[in-house]
């Protein structure tokens, strides 16, 4: 798995981001280009933005049980799996506005560096690992950009 908190590393996502057209045609599912990136950006709402409300009780059980290894381990997603809720985007996004939001969350994760994140609690799946957080951020990133074939 790629080092997201590598500078070199953020700097080519960076620039697979940036290499996406707004008329990108998917390989795979049903997002249009910038449902996509709104989509993207669901995760770092969650850590930055306090957008979305924090699962409880029986829900955040399940998910910690079920969901997480599959979001921090590094076995690849398979496509047109199901998202969460939190992570539908039906509607039309400003594709410019999207780009702008995923590459600055990006530089912010970046910036604020792996000791940051190293035992930070994540919005769905408690404390998580560097390592898991890296994965989370960089697995995601990347099947959605191969989706789109950037």
């Amino acid at each position: 798995m790629k080092n997201i908190f590598d500078t070199k590393e953020t700097e080519a996502v960076v620039n697979r981001i940036n290499n996406l057209s707004p008329t990108a045609q998917p390989l795979w599912g049903k997002m249009s280009a910038d449902q996509m990136l709104a989509h993207c950006n669901v995760t770092y709402e969650m850590i930055f933005d306090d957008k979305h409300p924090k699962p409880k009780g029986f829900t955040k059980l399940m998910l910690k049980l079920f969901v997480k290894n599959i979001v921090v381990g590094n076995k690849p997603y398979k496509k047109n799996s199901r998202t969460a809720p939190q992570f539908v985007i039906s509607d039309a996004k400003n594709f410019v506005e999207e780009k702008a939001r995923l590459t600055d969350y990006l530089w912010k994760v970046q910036g604020l560096g792996e000791q940051h994140f190293n035992g930070k609690e994540s919005h769905s799946f408690g404390l998580l690992s560097t390592q898991e957080w890296n994965t989370m951020f960089y697995k995601h990133l990347d099947h959605h950009l191969n989706q789109f074939g950037v």
